[in-house]
């Protein structure tokens, strides 16, 4: 038996199901007996693989979706580790992310303040809140980190390479975008068809299962979207990204 943890965590019992039904149709043709479930303690979503075929069956889950170390053991300095913003710790100055470490317990990657400076800041002396608020980094947006140094269950980390210029790249587009947590593709693209948004958001990227940016065109404020689509999406969060326009 394989015991995974997918890189993708889970709000409600319908996209348990939807991961389910989705990897029951991946490997409908293969010898491989898969239960999903969620942790409740941090939502993230594991599975357990049984059968001849369950190492194709994981290797398409570690190409397709991703897992998570889950071990302190298992985390290294120089790591590039996929998360979920966990906190926006005001008082500490600093970013909390769960990166899947919770055994022998739960640990978090920590991202101070000098390191957005550094790298979302040129850095420039801006306060915390100011960084987090122009980046719309909250709570639940997925975010990638390199760690820095592990000293005892101490993540120290910053935000990988790829994290800052994907944010540096929307700053620099002057698009707003409409940060939409906790919901499917499928109801994000039903939802934009239903309000007649899709004239107005050129494009959606996908940031994790659950978790998207729509891109609005030139002109457009994202928080004006929300109200709109809000009406459809009562589980889902929203945070808006509204892009510099100097």
């Amino acid at each position: 038996m394989t015991n995974l943890t997918l890189l993708t965590k889970a709000w409600n019992g319908g996209q348990i199901r939807q991961i389910d039904e989705s990897l029951h149709t991946q490997f409908a043709d293969l010898d491989v007996d898969l239960k999903v479930l969620s942790n409740p303690t941090n939502r993230w979503v594991q599975v357990t693989l049984e059968g001849e075929d369950q190492a194709v069956a994981t290797a398409y889950i570690r190409k397709e979706i991703g897992i998570c170390p889950t071990s302190l053991d298992a985390i290294e300095a120089d790591m590039v580790l996929k998360g979920y913003v966990s906190k926006i710790d005001i008082a500490k100055q600093q970013i909390v992310v769960d990166v899947g470490v919770f055994e022998p317990k739960a640990t978090y990657a920590i991202v101070a303040l000098s390191n957005l400076q550094l790298q979302l800041a040129d850095g420039k002396n801006l306060g915390f809140k100011q960084i987090t608020d122009a980046y719309a980094i909250t709570e639940g947006v997925p975010l990638s980190v390199r760690i820095l140094s592990k000293d005892g269950d101490i993540l120290t980390a910053e935000l990988s390479s790829e994290q800052a210029l994907l944010l540096q790249s929307w700053q620099q587009s002057l698009l707003d975008r409409l940060v939409v947590l906790r919901a499917s593709k499928e109801l994000v693209s039903e939802v934009l068809e239903r309000t007649r948004l899709n004239r107005d958001v050129i494009d959606v990227e996908q940031l994790g299962l659950f978790e998207f940016a729509l891109v609005c065109k030139l002109g457009t404020d994202a928080a004006g979207l929300v109200s709109r689509m809000g009406r459809y999406m009562r589980n889902a969060v929203f945070v808006v990204f509204a892009a510099k326009k100097a």
